[in-house]
């Protein structure tokens, strides 16, 4: 069974940053793509950024040249590094994986006060 687990999350201030992590309870090398949704509130869960196993990055316009995803096979681990937050950010982040199963983790909440 996989787990995904995200962590990170917080209250930070617009024009902060922040380092979301999603750990992998095995090796992440069996993931043809890996990824971080948000979902705010009253609002759909949408893509945010994504890297598949060769390393190509894809990501929401919105979040472009802000954020920036990462992955660290040694550590069963992906990263999402957010800088310039921005209070539109303000959603619970989730961790996804695909073999090409979906497995998503709990996600973490992120926080952006204006």
């Amino acid at each position: 069974q996989v787990q995904l687990v995200e962590s990170g999350g917080g209250l930070v201030q617009a024009g902060g940053s922040l380092r979301l992590s999603c750990a992998a309870s095995g090796t992440i090398f069996r993931f043809n793509v890996m990824g971080w949704y948000r979902q705010a509130p009253g609002k759909q869960r949408e893509l945010v950024a994504r890297i598949v196993s060769g390393g190509s990055t894809n990501y929401a316009d919105s979040v472009k040249g802000r954020f920036t995803i990462s992955r660290e096979n040694a550590k069963n681990t992906v990263y999402l590094q957010m800088n310039s937050l921005k209070p539109e950010d303000t959603a619970t982040y989730y961790c996804n994986a695909k073999d090409p199963m979906d497995y998503w983790g709990k996600g973490t909440l992120v926080t952006v006060s204006s």
